[in-house]
């Protein structure tokens, strides 16, 4: 089976353990998680995980039904890039003075669309959101000027879909329970 970069997202509580629970999933199943970004959703009180994975269609449908049977997960989905809008930011820590003595300085940030958070004597931080092939390749290019620190996010998405998937899921289950079903 072809192998491919998946996107799940996975709507819950903000629940202590949660994130061993899902983390112990993919262990199972030998699937290593390239990136993981968590913060609150759009829904007051849910939280967002974003986790990506190479893996086939198959065994990450397995994952997402075995994630939602948490009884802290609402619900999760499964993406590829084409579904979704995302993006990652890259912080990038290098020596001042070897950025001065750089003639094209500003041409390297002007052509990766990156911007100087932060200049001190010591060091000035660069800044990059974009896909992860971006971000590396500015990684690539200041490697010559000696590189400090370097970190780049996890993965934020946003579906390309006009409704959110959870709010409609959420309203199903408030229907049901309206109406006796659950």
């Amino acid at each position: 089976m072809e192998k491919q970069l998946f996107t799940v997202t996975v709507f819950s509580e903000n629940q202590v353990g949660l994130l061993n629970q899902i983390s112990i999933i993919y262990t199972r199943r030998c699937l290593n998680i390239e990136s993981l970004s968590v913060s609150p959703s759009s829904i007051e009180g849910i939280h967002k995980f974003t986790i990506t994975t190479w893996s086939d269609r198959v065994t990450m449908e397995k994952v997402v039904k075995q994630i939602e049977k948490r009884i802290d997960v609402l619900k999760s989905f499964l993406y590829t890039d084409d579904e979704i809008v995302y993006q990652e930011i890259a912080l990038y820590k290098v020596p001042t003075e070897q950025l001065l003595n750089e003639k094209n300085l500003e041409g390297i940030i002007r052509r990766h669309n990156a911007r100087i958070l932060e200049i001190t004597k010591e060091y000035t931080v660069i800044e990059k959101s974009g896909h992860n092939d971006e971000t590396e390749a500015l990684f690539e290019e200041l490697k010559n000027y000696d590189i400090r620190q370097f970190v780049r996010s996890g993965r934020v998405a946003i579906t390309k879909s006009t409704q959110e998937y959870v709010t409609m899921f959420l309203e199903e289950q408030a229907r049901r329970r309206a109406e006796g079903l659950i």
